[in-house]
């Protein structure tokens, strides 16, 4: 009996309690608006200086559009900011409101139904049968009316913390921080895992064969099998082994790449026909890239070399390290197997599970001295770079006996050798600094004397075969080329070199005007539709517009 009388005394307090935070909500809801209007009044009646004005418009359009007016009338600028002021803080002011009136409903609806439970609790107090066989007897208890009012308060009390269960979050401090949590944490897998996908996805889109791109390469060679007596086979030129001529190596399978390179290069070229292009690429795309160049000759009588890279006979398992581990069951599940499954347990190093850093012609690179044994320097270009500059002064470069000239892309803590090596692996920590500075390929200097006299392909060779397991660094050309030219390498000034226009939205244009080569490093590849529009036309206007098969293709120039 005392549990029923305190229960209803503690159902009409909860109401109690409710009623008074409603009025404190209703207080500061009201204090809030006062406090607006108080503020606007202020802003009406005071005279901000030219100075303010300035700072607080900052970053807005439409604002600066006015400061630039108040030149002819401040008191139309004065009154456009206020008003703009006010229009702001008013639709903030409705934000909340509109927030605080679905509070206002929610507590109303929670007031009204604890108020009706306590109002129950005392009604069965004072229910007439109740009061007269059981609070107001001088006899007896009846047994059967105790157990029936008994009965009828466990239900009413089951019913009550029902009902506080339910209302128990919007009062639980302790709840609410769990719940957020569970909340946080479950966004934070649902993001990591979206996270994972977009990774995978975009893998996939820079590295796929865009359509138009294999449209361009099969009408090439479409044009090659309809017309042979077009495109017979030159005799080899005595320009290609003259070292006094510069020379340039170019690697791809992607004929519209290396269409651009060369044009970029002839284009600024103050000599041309005094520029030696030696490109190498694949067995499927060698017919189509010769075709191109008998279709679109270089201007300015540079010269072009083209060839497949298996014509190289040296170039076999047995000799090179890498075309036998390209062999390996190993290598070929962690490349070729479950592509999906293993790019989303491993975003971080998902880049590196890429067929393409063992390819052959990726690392062509390494065998510079061995492909030109005449030639005494090449420079070595990437397929998605622009020349903007004549680069006949890299051949005059004192490279102080070194092999590799290239331009050094550390800055602070970040691309050091820390990055691209296992530094956990004793021999790696035993030859080399961490601190060491990284630098890029795409455009490099080679002196192949030196290379010779260093025996840097030796060196190569003793690396690659060490890391077979992927223990001293995650594949790909240019850990292979920090570990060969680790002592060899000398540092060109960063206006030759500038990356990133592949993966970096913010390289300046001033940066970008001042360099002699512009490297679109990193996915977002100018021919493709992923590729960043403030920087695509550094590449497009290189583009032979007028090459018929590239409007037949559907090319988005």
């Amino acid at each position: 009996m005392a549990v029923a009388v305190r229960g209803g005394r503690i159902g009409s307090g909860g109401g109690s309690v409710l009623r008074s935070f409603f009025s404190y909500r209703i207080f500061v809801s009201a204090m809030f608006t006062l406090l607006f209007l108080a503020t606007l009044s202020v802003l009406l009646s005071s005279h901000p200086s030219h100075k303010d004005a300035v700072v607080e418009t900052a970053g807005n359009a439409h604002v600066r559009r006015s400061f630039l007016a108040w030149q002819s009338d401040p008191v139309k600028t004065r009154l456009e900011l206020i008003h703009n002021q006010a229009n702001n803080h008013i639709a903030l002011v409705n934000a909340y409101a509109t927030y605080a009136r679905n509070l206002k409903l929610e507590i109303s609806k929670q007031l009204k139904m604890f108020d009706d439970l306590a109002k129950n609790f005392s009604d069965l107090q004072l229910k007439q049968t109740y009061r007269t066989a059981l609070f107001e007897t001088e006899g007896a208890v009846d047994e059967d009316v105790l157990r029936q009012f008994e009965k009828e308060v466990k239900d009413k009390v089951k019913t009550a913390r029902l009902m506080i269960a339910e209302a128990k979050e919007s009062y639980d401090n302790q709840l609410k921080i769990q719940k957020l949590k569970d909340t946080i944490f479950a966004v934070n897998e649902l993001l990591l895992k979206a996270k994972k996908n977009g990774a995978f996805t975009s893998l996939i889109s820079a590295k796929s064969t865009p359509k138009s791109l294999h449209c361009l390469a099969m009408r090439l060679l479409e044009e090659r099998i309809a017309h042979p007596e077009k495109y017979k086979d030159d005799e080899p030129k005595p320009e290609f082994e003259d070292p006094t001529l510069y020379h340039y190596a170019l690697f791809s399978d992607n004929v519209i790449a290396i269409s651009v390179v060369v044009n970029s290069v002839v284009k600024n070229a103050e000599e041309p026909w005094k520029h030696v292009f030696h490109v190498v690429t694949d067995r499927m795309n060698f017919a189509a890239t010769k075709v191109w160049f008998k279709m679109r000759p270089i201007q300015g009588g540079a010269h072009i070399e083209i060839n497949a890279v298996d014509n190289f006979k040296f170039l076999n398992s047995s000799y090179a390290p890498v075309l036998r581990q390209l062999g390996s069951a190993n290598l070929r599940k962690f490349y070729f197997e479950t592509m999906a499954e293993n790019a989303t347990k491993d975003l971080n190093n998902m880049k590196f599970r890429n067929p393409k850093y063992l390819s052959k012609l990726n690392h062509l690179r390494f065998y510079l001295p061995e492909l030109y044994p005449k030639l005494h320097k090449i420079l070595f270009l990437d397929d998605d770079v622009v020349v903007q500059k004549d680069l006949t002064a890299l051949w005059k470069i004192d490279m102080e006996g070194k092999v590799n000239g290239a331009v050094n892309t550390c800055f602070g803590p970040f691309h050091r050798l820390s990055e691209y090596l296992n530094f956990s692996h004793p021999l790696i920590k035993e030859k080399f600094n961490p601190r060491s500075c990284a630098w890029a390929f795409g455009m490099n200097m080679f002196d192949l004397d030196a290379w010779r006299r260093e025996k840097c392909t030796e060196q190569y060779h003793y690396w690659q075969n060490l890391n077979e397991d992927r223990a001293l660094w995650k594949l790909g050309t240019l850990p292979a080329g920090l570990i060969t030219f680790y002592s060899t390498t000398k540092s060109l000034d960063k206006a030759w070199h500038v990356l990133g226009l592949g993966i970096n939205p913010s390289i300046s244009m001033e940066e970008i005007d001042k360099a002699a080569v512009i490297h679109f490093s990193g996915d977002m590849k100018p021919w493709l539709d992923i590729a960043m529009n403030h920087y695509k036309h550094l590449w497009t206007k290189y583009v032979d517009n007028e090459m018929e098969f590239l409007q037949m293709c559907n090319f988005g120039m």
